[in-house]
This record gives C-alpha cells, sequence and structure tokens, in this order.
C-alpha cells in the first residue's frame, strides 16, 4: 500500500508540474498579429522577409510565437473588424502591411506597438508626426520609391513620349502622394499629364481604354489596388501598343514593362529586424525612426516589350537587376 502511494503522490506531482510548465509555456509565448491589405507579390513578399527575418533571431511561429496572420482583402471593414480582433486578443505586436492596413490599426490603438511595411507617406497618413521621430506607437519602414529614377527610364526608353498617363486608387493616400509626385515630374520632364482613377479593380480596364488614344504611356505607382491586378492593366496596354512604367519590381512580373524599384522582401527583412529590438525591449515605436531602403533593382519584362513590338537597348539589358521571358 504505501508503495502504491508514493507511486500515487508521485504521479500528482508530475501532473502539477506538467500542467505548471504548460500555462508558463503558454504565457511565454509573444503574440503577434499581421494585417495584410490585399494579396499580391509586393506586399507578400514584404511579409516573408519579416518573418524570415524573425526566424534567423530564434522568433518562430509555432514555437515562442504565435503569428495571427490576417488578409483583409483589400475591404475596409474587414481591416477595422480584423483590427479590433488584435486589440481585443492583447497581442503584443501588430505589423500593418500597406497604408489602409496600417490606418486601420493605428486607429485602433495607441499602446500595442505597430510597426508598419509597404506605407508610402506615413507623415500624410497620419500615422506618425515625423520619419525622424514618429511620437506615436507606430514605426517601420517606407516603400516610397524612386519616382525620378522611374520616369527617367521612361524618357530614355521612349524618348517621343508627349503625354503620360498615371493610374491610381484614389481612395489610397500612398497612391494620391505618389501621383501628385510623379506629376510634378512629368511637368519637369516636358510632358503633359492625364489621371486615371479607380476604386476598385473592375475599374482598371475601363479607365486604361478610355485613357489609351490619348496618353503615349502609363504610370502605375505601388498601388495596392492595380498591382494586385496587373495583369488587367497588360491587357488594354499590349492590346493597344502603350508602355507601362511601375512603381514596384513585382509589377512587372505581373505584365509592366520596366522599373528601377525597391525589393520588397528586403523591406520587409528591414521591418523584421525592427520588430526584433521591439520585442527585445531595447527600442519602442515612439523613438524608432521610420527607416527606407537605400538600393534599387532595375526590372524589364522581354515578354511585355514583345507584345507591344518594343526591343530594350542592349545597355538596359546590360544593367538589368533582373530580366523577365529570358
Amino acid at each position: 500500500m504505501k508503495s502504491l502511494s508514493k507511486m500515487l503522490v508521485i504521479v500528482v506531482v508530475l501532473s502539477v508540474l506538467l500542467v505548471s510548465q504548460a500555462v508558463f509555456a503558454q504565457e511565454d509565448v509573444i503574440n503577434i498579429g499581421v494585417l495584410q491589405l490585399v494579396e499580391h507579390a509586393s506586399l507578400d513578399d514584404a511579409y516573408r522577409g519579416f518573418v524570415d527575418v524573425l526566424k534567423d533571431a530564434g522568433y518562430e511561429d509555432g514555437k515562442n510565437i504565435k503569428i495571427d496572420y490576417q488578409n483583409a482583402q483589400a475591404d475596409q471593414s474587414n481591416l477595422v473588424t480584423m483590427s479590433e480582433r488584435f486589440v481585443k486578443d492583447k497581442v503584443d505586436l501588430i505589423l500593418a502591411i500597406a497604408t489602409p492596413a496600417a490606418q486601420a490599426v493605428a486607429a485602433a490603438t495607441t499602446d500595442i506597438p505597430i510597426l508598419i511595411t509597404a506605407v508610402t507617406d506615413p507623415v500624410m497618413a497620419r500615422l506618425a508626426e515625423s520619419m525622424e521621430k514618429p511620437g506615436t506607437n507606430v514605426s517601420g519602414t517606407t516603400d516610397a520609391g524612386p519616382i525620378d529614377k522611374q520616369l527617367g527610364l521612361l524618357k530614355e526608353l521612349f524618348p517621343e513620349v508627349k503625354t503620360l498617363g498615371i493610374l491610381f486608387n484614389s481612395s489610397e493616400v500612398n497612391s494620391e502622394v505618389q501621383a501628385k509626385q510623379a506629376e510634378e515630374i512629368a511637368l519637369e520632364l516636358g510632358w503633359e499629364v492625364r489621371f486615371g482613377t479607380i476604386t476598385s479593380v473592375n475599374d482598371i480596364e475601363q479607365v486604361a481604354n478610355s485613357m489609351a488614344g490619348k496618353v503615349d504611356a502609363f504610370y502605375a505607382p505601388t498601388d495596392n489596388t492595380i498591382a494586385s491586378a496587373m495583369p488587367n492593366l497588360a491587357k488594354v496596354a499590349e492590346e493597344k501598343k502603350i508602355p507601362v512604367i511601375c512603381g514596384a519590381p513585382e509589377m512587372i512580373s505581373a505584365g509592366g514593362l520596366a522599373t528601377i524599384g525597391l525589393d520588397y522582401y528586403k523591406l520587409g527583412r528591414q521591418t523584421g529586424e525592427m520588430a526584433v529590438r521591439v520585442l527585445k525591449g531595447e527600442a519602442v515605436p515612439e523613438e524608432m525612426p521610420i527607416e527606407s531602403l537605400t538600393d534599387t533593382d532595375l526590372i524589364v519584362n522581354l515578354d511585355f516589350a514583345k507584345a507591344i513590338g518594343y526591343t530594350f537597348p542592349q545597355e538596359i539589358l546590360d544593367k538589368a537587376t533582373k530580366i523577365i521571358g529570358e
């Protein structure tokens, strides 16, 4: 009987220890909420880079961190609902991918640390007081690209261009900012500018078709709506033989001609490095300068060029970081 009693005591003690360890392990897990505006290559790459850096630093989903990834599918009501859920669940950190997602989570909480990526102008979007010192619970990385270099590339490839058509979603702050910058640069280059504003993916073909006979080239900034449906724009551009210069390299893969742009995977990794500092208690978003990438890539699409009857100069191909359709 004594042996049986001892065994029962040991079993009870072990059970208590195992339960205690399980509870401790649960409490020790860091919860990260990720809100992505919509699915397209640039934003997907940014998320992938973020996760890879966390893993490299010892923070692995399913082990010592739990990532709650949510994609709003470009729906405003989804953005609000998902942001509120992160707050209700009391996550430890939020990653917001793209401007509307960042604005939604920033409106939902001023307490939980928020890191942003693929946001063009955090100050204009009222996410931060300044790039150098945000002064809010929001920091991260900007994807403001070299629009001057992109339009300079267009002028180099097509010196005969006289009228530029700028396509963008008028409801996205980041797109509106880029459209204005592109207009200023285009005017400096001596071009006329026509705007094609859209509100959803369904507008792209109709707006592009209506502009086709009035412009010599299209410029599509890092607009999330257009990026998520580049084949729609490419279809019109190929039929009308109009070159398309894009804001992001990933957009070229989906149907643009060329760009000089940022690598969103690298941008996501840079954001991940900032997240590691926050998780380790080495920094807080309020005092972390919003960062940007300085190196760019030249991407060209031979398939699209062939479709519009264009041949790239050899010197451009020699400088290209990536050639699609080789």
